[in-house]
C-alpha cells in the first residue's frame, strides 16, 4: 500500500528523544568538588545540600570524579579532565562507597545528580595506553597527540574509528548509571566526538533508565537522537559584549532571539550561564566580564528560554578565578546573589510560562521606544505569565512599552507588590536596572 502523499506535507519533529519529565522546570548547578569545600571530598558535600535545595537547584553536576594522570599533569593536583581510570573515583575526593552516600543524600532531597564525562581524551598513563593503544589517534610521526591544535599537552586524544573503543565507552558509562543510580552525563567538548557514538549512547543508556545528557558544544545536531541540553555560548558572548563594549540590545534580539525562535528545536534546551568552570579559571570572573550589569545578566539568563546554571561559588558572589590545578576553596559567606537566584527560581518552579523548553512559554516581544536599550519581553503557558523588562545600558531610560496585548493585574517578583499593566506603561529604568512581574 502506498502511503499517504499528504504525510510528505506533515511537520516531522526534529528532536526524537524523550527528555525526562522531571526536567521541565529544572535548574543546573556545576559542583567543583575540589573546590567546595576546605575538605574537597565528596561527603564534605552532604552538608550544604540543603541550602542548594533551598537556592532552588534541580540537578547537581559533579564535575569530574575519575582519578587524574601523574604523567605530564599539570600543577600539583592536575586538571580532572585528564582521566587515568574511567572505573574508579579519585582518591581525592574519596571513594566509591563516599560516591554513593552523595548520590543517596542527593536524591533524598529531591535532586538529580549527573557525572562530568571525558570521551574525546585520557591522560597519558591510563590504563587503555598500554592495554588498547591502538586506540589513540597518531602523530605523522606515529606518537600519541594531544587534542588537535589545542594547547592539551597534558592529555591525548581517542580514536572512535574504532569499534571497540566505543563499546567500551558505551560499557564504563553503563556501568556508573546502573552500579550507582545517577541521572546522566555532562560530556566534555562534545562534538569532538562523533555523533552516531552519542546517538547509540543514548540508546543504550535508556534502556537502563530515563537521563538527561548535557553536551559542552552548541551544535544543533546533537539534540535530535543524544542530547537534551546544549552549552548556549552563543547568549554569553553577545551580553558579554553589551556590558563591556555597551552594544545595542539589538545585537541581542536580531543576532540571537530572531534565530533562536525561527532555528533552533523547540524540544532541545540552551544551558544559559553567565560563569562556569572554564570561563571563571581562563577568562575572568563574572564580576570582571559584566561589571555592573552582572545581576542583569544573571536574571536574563535565568528568565530567558533555557535550562539557568550556576556555578559553585556564585551564589556567595565569588569574585576571584578559582585555580584549577591546585587546591583553592570557595569562600562561603551571605551575598544577594542567592535570594536572586532564589526568587527567580522558586518562580520557574511553579509558573509555567518559565518552563524549559516545549514545557514553557515562547518568548514574545514587547515593543517599547527604546529598542536599543532595553529588553522587553513575556512568556505565557496555559494562562500564566511572565513579563520580563531589563536595562541592558549604562544609562538611566525613561520606557514606553507596548503592553496593550498583556494589561492585567501583576506581581512584582521581588517587591511582593501588585501592579496593575495598563495597555502603555512608562517605567523609568537606572542603568541595569530589571523588572520581573507574573501571573500565576
Amino acid at each position: 500500500m502506498e502511503n499517504n502523499p499528504d504525510d510528505r506535507y506533515k511537520p516531522k519533529n526534529y528532536v526524537e528523544l524523550t527528555t525526562p519529565e522531571w526536567v521541565k522546570n529544572a535548574t543546573l548547578y556545576e559542583l567543583n568538588i575540589r573546590q567546595f569545600s576546605q575538605e574537597g571530598t565528596l561527603l564534605a558535600i552532604i552538608p550544604e545540600l540543603p541550602r542548594l535545595k533551598s537556592l532552588g537547584i534541580d540537578i547537581i553536576w559533579l564535575m569530574p570524579i575519575h582519578p587524574i594522570g601523574e604523567v605530564h599533569r599539570k600543577g600539583s593536583l592536575g586538571s580532572y579532565y585528564a582521566v587515568k581510570d574511567y572505573w574508579a573515583v579519585n582518591p581525592e575526593f574519596g571513594s566509591k562507597e563516599d560516591l554513593k552516600t552523595l548520590i543517596d543524600a542527593i536524591h533524598q532531597q529531591g535532586m538529580y545528580v549527573i557525572l562530568d564525562w571525558v570521551a574525546n581524551h585520557t591522560s597519558w598513563d591510563n590504563t587503555m595506553v598500554t592495554d588498547h593503544p591502538e586506540w589513540y589517534m597518531r602523530s605523522r610521526k606515529n606518537t600519541f597527540q594531544s587534542t588537535r591544535w589545542r594547547d592539551y599537552d597534558d592529555i591525548i586524544e581517542l580514536d572512535y574509528r574504532n569499534p571497540e573503543l566505543r563499546r567500551y565507552m558505551t560499557v564504563v558509562m553503563k556501568y556508573w548509571l546502573m552500579e550507582f543510580d545517577i541521572d546522566g552525563y555532562r560530556c566534555d567538548i562534545a562534538s569532538f566526538v562523533p555523533l552516531d557514538f552519542w546517538e547509540n549512547l543514548r540508546e543504550e543508556l535508556e534502556e537502563i533508565k530515563p537521563v538527561f545528557m548535557l553536551a559542552e558544544a552548541e551544535d544543533r545536531e546533537l539534540h535530535r537522537k543524544a542530547f537534551d541540553a546544549t552549552y548556549n555560548w552563543t547568549l554569553w558572548n553577545i551580553l558579554h559584549q553589551i556590558a563591556v563594549n555597551h552594544n545595542s540590545v539589538k545585537t541581542l534580539t536580531e543576532a540571537y532571539l530572531a534565530e533562536h525562535v525561527s532555528i533552533f528545536p523547540k524540544a532541545g534546551l540552551r544551558m544559559n550561564f553567565t560563569d562556569n568552570h572554564d570561563k571563571n579559571s581562563w577568562e575572568g570572573t563574572p564580576q570582571e566580564n559584566f561589571g555592573d550589569a552582572l545581576k542583569a545578566a544573571i536574571v536574563l539568563s535565568a528568565t530567558f528560554d533555557g535550562i539557568p546554571l550556576v556555578y559553585s561559588g556564585q551564589e556567595a558572589g565569588l569574585d576571584r578565578s578559582l585555580a584549577f590545578f591546585e587546591k583553592d576553596p570557595i569562600e562561603w559567606k551571605n551575598h544577594d546573589n542567592a535570594s536572586l537566584y532564589a526568587s527567580i527560581f522558586a518562580l520557574k518552579h511553579r509558573n509555567q510560562a518559565l518552563w524549559n523548553g516545549i514545557h514553557g512559554g515562547e518568548m514574545i516581544r514587547i515593543m517599547n521606544d527604546h529598542m536599543d536599550q532595553i529588553l522587553s519581553f513575556v512568556r505565557e503557558k496555559n494562562g500564566q505569565k511572565v513579563i520580563v523588562f531589563i536595562n541592558l545600558s549604562k544609562d538611566t531610560v525613561l520606557v514606553q512599552l507596548d503592553t496593550s496585548y498583556d494589561s492585567g493585574t501583576y506581581t512584582n517578583l521581588f517587591t511582593g507588590q501588585s501592579v496593575d499593566v495598563q495597555n502603555t506603561m512608562i517605567v523609568d529604568m537606572a542603568p541595569w536596572d530589571y523588572l520581573i512581574l507574573y501571573k500565576d
